[in-house]
């Protein structure tokens, strides 16, 4: 079956960096589109990154610049590697996936089948 497994998370001070890692297993891995997803206490999921199965990316507005999505088809592993973290990137950070794929959808969270069970973000100021 599907698995996708966060790690990477943790606390940090405004400024620092953090890289999430997913680990993927039962599907092709290098043939889906992957995204990371987050959500605050009280907040909708948001679309943070995504990369197409040709290595394309798009971010959401607020994260260009500082965050950069890539995976790695030989490990079968996303990642999301945060710089210059702020107070506001406090979230539940999730990978998901699904195999149809696209630039218009892809910052909702309906449109994806499989997701990984989140890992937390904190930054303090």
């Amino acid at each position: 079956q599907v698995q996708l497994v966060e790690s990477g998370g943790g606390s940090v001070q405004a400024g620092g960096s953090l890289r999430l890692s997913c680990a993927a297993s039962g599907f092709t891995y290098s043939s889906n589109c992957m995204s990371w997803f987050r959500q605050g206490i009280g907040k909708e999921r948001e679309g943070v990154a995504y990369i197409n199965s040709d290595g394309s990316t798009r971010y959401a507005d607020s994260v260009k610049g500082r965050f950069t999505i890539s995976r790695d088809n030989a490990k079968n592993t996303l990642y999301l590697q945060m710089n210059s973290l702020q107070p506001e990137d406090t979230a539940m950070y999730y990978c998901a996936t699904k195999s149809t794929c696209g630039y218009l959808l892809w910052p909702r969270p309906a449109t994806y089948v499989y997701w990984g069970q989140g890992t937390q973000v904190t930054v303090s100021s």
